[in-house]
């Protein structure tokens, strides 16, 4: 699974498999889908079914949850396991009573990070009380720790292609620009670089304009 998980080739593709591996090894896991906060506003990433994104819809519209709760910074609790939410639960009052109506019978939740940062939580659904043992937490520990890490790796891996793809672009339209104007390689970088801060518009997309059109607007 570890060695699936880091060969995906996107960052989409590796939240896809992680998720999907929860429902497939996790003992009782009916749903699973990962967890981001945005400040206050959640955003459901792979989620294998339509639970999970009414679950973390509602997390955000209460401002509760224990999905809610492991995803956030100054929640420093790495697992939340809630064996049954037919019950009333003191600190998810609100929460507990309206997932039960939704269908959540347990729930379990696992903070994604590595030692540089935490990227959310990936959460496990079941659709009836009590499926979650302690061995299905250690099946998601050890499933979220593999997880972070080849989040992590995919993460990095698209922003370095980002990166190298911005800077053929950017070199692409100096190019343009030394050759329409006479510019030395400096001051075409100076021409993309005033643009971009006159009209506030990123340096890559400036850059996309000149090559899309030939020339500076």
């Amino acid at each position: 699974m570890a060695r699936d998980l880091l060969a995906q080739d996107s960052v989409g593709a590796t939240l896809e498999r992680i998720t999907a591996s929860a429902v497939e090894l996790v003992e009782g896991c009916d749903a699973a889908g990962i967890l981001v906060l945005r400040g206050r506003k959640v955003q459901t990433l792979a989620p294998t079914d339509d639970l999970v994104v009414e679950s973390d819809r509602l997390q955000e519209r209460l401002g509760e949850g224990p999905c809610f709760d492991t995803a956030r910074s100054s929640v420093r609790e790495r697992v939340l396991r809630i064996a049954d939410l037919t019950e009333q639960h003191p600190r998810w009052p609100a929460f507990a009573p309206q997932a039960s109506r939704l269908g959540v019978g347990s729930m379990m939740g696992f903070l994604l990070f590595t030692e540089d940062e935490d990227f959310g939580a990936l959460n496990l659904y079941s659709r009836k009380p009590g499926m979650f043992t302690e061995a299905s937490e250690l099946a998601g520990w050890l499933l979220a720790s593999h997880a972070a890490v080849a989040f992590s790796s995919a993460r990095t891996h698209a922003q370095l292609e980002q990166a190298m793809t911005t800077r053929h672009v950017i070199g692409e339209a100096m190019g343009i620009l030394m050759g329409s104007h006479h510019l030395s390689e400096d001051e075409a970088f100076d021409v993309l670089r005033r643009y971009s801060q006159e009209r506030n518009v990123k340096l890559r997309e400036v850059a996309r304009m000149i090559c899309e059109q030939g020339d500076i607007a």
